[in-house]
C-alpha cells in the first residue's frame, strides 16, 4: 500500500479527496510526513478518516490541516468535522470548544490527548460533555477519568452533580498508586491514600526543611 501511494505521487499526482477516499482510514496512517504535507486541506471537508491510530505526528499535521480547512464553518458544521482529529487537540483548543456546547461523545472525550485532558477544569469538561455529562459517572474508576478526578477538588466535582467521587478534599491530598505496584490479590481499581495535612504538622515540616 505504501509503495502504491508513493508510485501515485511520483506520476505528480496530489492527494485530494478522491485519492484520500481511496487511500481511507485503512491506509492514511501509512503516509509519511512529506506525504501529509501534500494533502490539499480543503479536501478533508470531503472525506471521513479515523486517525485515532496514527501516530502523534501524523496527527499533529492532519488536526493543523483539518482546522485549517474548517474555520471559516460555523457550530455545529464545525464541531461534526474536527472531532475525528481531536484526539490530538492542545487544551486551549479544548477550553475554546468547551464554550461552545458541542455535546462532545464520551469515547470522543476519554481518548483525547491525556496532558490536555488532565488540565482541563470540571466546569470546562462540562462545557465539553453538555448533554453527555452523565456519561463521565460510567467512566469514574476508569482511567483516563479517574486520574483526572482525583486532580480535582471534591467541592467542584459536587457542582456537576453527576456523583463523582474522589476528588481533593480541603486540607487532603490524593496520591494515585499505579495498578502496577499493587499485588496480585489487590483490586485493579484505583487505590487512592489520602493523607490529612494538619496544618500545624505542614508548618513545622516546612520550617525544618527551610532550616535544614
Amino acid at each position: 500500500a505504501s509503495a502504491a501511494i508513493r508510485r501515485y505521487l511520483d506520476l505528480g499526482n496530489g492527494l485530494d479527496a478522491t485519492a484520500l477516499r481511496a487511500i481511507g482510514t485503512k491506509y492514511i496512517c501509512l503516509l509519511n510526513l512529506t506525504e501529509l504535507n501534500r494533502i490539499d486541506p480543503s479536501s478533508l471537508k470531503l472525506v471521513s478518516l479515523n486517525v485515532s491510530a496514527c501516530s502523534e505526528p501524523t496527527k499533529d499535521i492532519l488536526y493543523a490541516k483539518a482546522k485549517r480547512a474548517f474555520s471559516g464553518l460555523p457550530f455545529p458544521a464545525y464541531y461534526e468535522l474536527i472531532e475525528p482529529y481531536l484526539g490530538i487537540a492542545p487544551a486551549v483548543d479544548l477550553r475554546a470548544l468547551s464554550m461552545k456546547n458541542v455535546n462532545m461523545n464520551i469515547n470522543t472525550f476519554v481518548n483525547l490527548r491525556r496532558d490536555s485532558l488532565m488540565s482541563l477544569t470540571p466546569s470546562e469538561v462540562q462545557g465539553l460533555l453538555g448533554v453527555n455529562l452523565p456519561d463521565l459517572r460510567k467512566w469514574q474508576n476508569k482511567p483516563p477519568i479517574w486520574q483526572w478526578v482525583r486532580r480535582q477538588k471534591q467541592s467542584e466535582l459536587d457542582e456537576l452533580r453527576i456523583g463523582l467521587t474522589g476528588g481533593t478534599q480541603e486540607g487532603y491530598i490524593n496520591l494515585a498508586i499505579p495498578v502496577s505496584q499493587l499485588s496480585s490479590s489487590a483490586s485493579l481499581g484505583p487505590v487512592v491514600m489520602t493523607l490529612h495535612l494538619l496544618p500545624a504538622l505542614l508548618s513545622t515540616f516546612l520550617l525544618m526543611s527551610i532550616l535544614s
